[in-house]
């Protein structure tokens, strides 16, 4: 016996058992010859009748079956480090993995033709007069604002020094305070916000009222309340003309894409102590904008319709 037992791998262990197993050696008899040889390196009689017995049954190979759960990497199929490998996906197939994109619901072929016409309309209605256009458009939609929400993982992102522990993020419920706004504006500025009592329901004849105050041409949602026949009676009293808004089309509507977006952005992570505090920070986000932030906020439609009629309808990247 040598100074030294060799060192062998798990596969070389597997080898050398099936080697006595097709001599027709018992797996105790097997044992007993790999510890005179191995000693302290030489695998367990537990692995090796396990082993033995597989051998028995007619296996071959002496490699690990795959893990259930565990796929073989692209890595690990081409024998290649990760790093190569996101060379060749990165910069010479030009791919990049992404998360999927929430939206609204699953367009049917009705729904895609309704935002693909809603487009059409809208461009023919702006026509050769995309400079004046703006100043004739007033829109308005209703939006919740919390006492409390949270931060998104992404928003409460911090800048640390290599090596630092990031720091640590407590799971926070929305506030159940909530008040409905109802906001107006145009290409200067916000016109009215009027919060809806708590307690009761926003209807036809609440939005109704609310119509008399503007004084414009309305670009508008399309949720029930807005369509209800007493409102569409304020419309035409106050001397306003419709625009159609198809459903489950926020990224159409500048309220959705634009305005709130903005505004909640801002308040998330600010605690207020109460519904007057809130609706004081909603009031300052607005007076601190120049004219120009909402007119963007109107241009970027559009484009937005543009976009939308080259994809026959589909939602469009943000």
């Amino acid at each position: 016996m040598s100074a030294e037992s060799p060192n062998l791998s798990n596969i070389e262990h597997r080898a050398v058992i099936k080697y006595f197993v097709k001599k027709g050696k018992t797996p105790k008899e097997i044992f007993e010859d790999m510890i005179s040889v191995l000693q302290e390196s030489a695998p367990s009689y537990t692995r090796v009748k396990k082993w033995a017995r597989l051998f028995q049954q007619g296996r071959e190979s002496c490699e690990d079956d795959p893990r259930p759960g565990r796929p073989v990497t692209i890595a690990e199929e081409l024998q290649i480090s990760k790093e190569q490998v996101g060379e060749i996906i990165h910069e010479h197939m030009n791919m990049r993995k992404i998360s999927a994109r929430w939206v609204p619901k699953m367009l049917t072929p009705f729904d895609k033709q309704r935002r693909l016409q809603t487009s059409k309309d809208f461009l023919e209605l702006v026509g050769d007069n995309i400079d004046e256009i703006w100043d004739r458009i007033v829109t308005v939609d209703e939006t919740w604002v919390r006492q409390y929400d949270a931060e998104s993982k992404q928003e409460s992102m911090q800048w640390t020094k290599k090596g630092e522990r990031p720091p640590k993020k407590f799971k926070v419920q929305k506030s159940a305070s909530k008040l409905m706004a109802t906001i107006f504006w145009d290409s200067e500025g916000v016109l009215l916000i009027e919060y809806l009592p708590k307690g009761t329901t926003m209807n036809g004849q609440y939005y109704a009222n609310l119509l008399a105050q503007a004084r414009e041409a309305v670009v508008q949602d399309n949720a029930s309340v807005h369509t209800a026949r007493v409102s569409r009676q304020a419309l035409k009293d106050t001397g306003f003309s419709e625009i159609d808004h198809p459903p489950y089309s926020p990224g159409l509507a500048p309220s959705d894409y634009f305005l709130f977006s903005n505004l909640k952005k801002e308040l998330r992570g600010r605690r207020f102590v109460d519904d007057n505090q809130m609706k004081m920070a909603v009031e300052i986000h607005f007076d601190c904008k120049e004219k120009e932030y909402f007119l963007g906020g109107l241009k970027a439609l559009y484009a937005r319709c543009e976009k939308c009629i080259s994809l026959e309808g589909d939602y469009i990247e943000k």
